[in-house]
């Protein structure tokens, strides 16, 4: 399968750059290009890719204005932050926003290959320093407990449902699946699916059927 991506940053280079090297990948199309946040959210729209490859920090609307527009009007939206900003004010934003990916530009190639393609399928990918910053954060917080909801999703994970299938059981959307994973992942300290049933199941949250 062909993941067709959008490519938004302000830096003609970085985007020359990143073309050249997703390029280099059968199952990737790039389909388009946008060097602020208004064309990113305009050309997403209109092109409806598999995935929007992120920069935060970008002139006329920055990427965290663009990821709520884009979410707005796409709900199933994927979108993959990359970017050298690491704090918790540009993290957590985003991730609330609606991305289902954060990276950093020190990223690998083969990396950023796997977080592409895991989040064009669904699954939510966070670099090792942005996971850990979230998990940091979440630690001596009171909302660091699953809820009712969280739990239900991840127990429906763990019978291998996809989120359209957990979607559907649960009568919400494929978008509240995701955020529910985005939440749970914070809170359980991990940065995918499997770990987060692991991680469950060794503190007793879930049990395996």
């Amino acid at each position: 399968m062909t993941i067709r991506i959008i490519i938004a940053d302000d830096h003609t280079v970085v985007r020359s750059g990143l073309r050249a090297l997703l390029s280099s990948q059968s199952d990737f199309e790039i389909v388009g290009e946008a060097n602020n946040g208004d064309e990113a959210a305009k050309l997403t729209i209109s092109l409806v890719p598999d995935l929007i490859l992120m920069d935060l920090q970008m002139p006329i609307l920055d990427g965290l204005g663009a990821i709520k527009l884009i979410r707005d009007k796409l709900p199933k939206a994927n979108i993959l932050v990359l970017t050298t900003y690491e704090t918790d004010a540009d993290i957590l934003p985003a991730l609330e926003a609606g991305a289902f990916g954060y990276l950093l530009k020190d990223t690998l190639p083969e990396q950023l290959f796997q977080a592409i393609r895991n989040v064009a399928s669904g699954e939510m990918s966070l670099a090792p320093r942005v996971a850990e910053k979230v998990t940091q954060r979440l630690t001596n917080s009171s909302k660091n407990t699953l809820s009712n909801r969280e739990i239900e999703v991840l127990e429906l994970a763990s019978q291998g449902n996809p989120n359209k299938a957990i979607a559907k059981e649960l009568f919400i959307t494929e978008a509240t699946v995701k955020s529910h994973f985005v939440h749970i992942f914070s809170k359980l300290g991990v940065t995918d699916r499997t770990a987060a049933v692991t991680e469950a199941v060794k503190k007793k949250i879930i049990k395996i059927q």
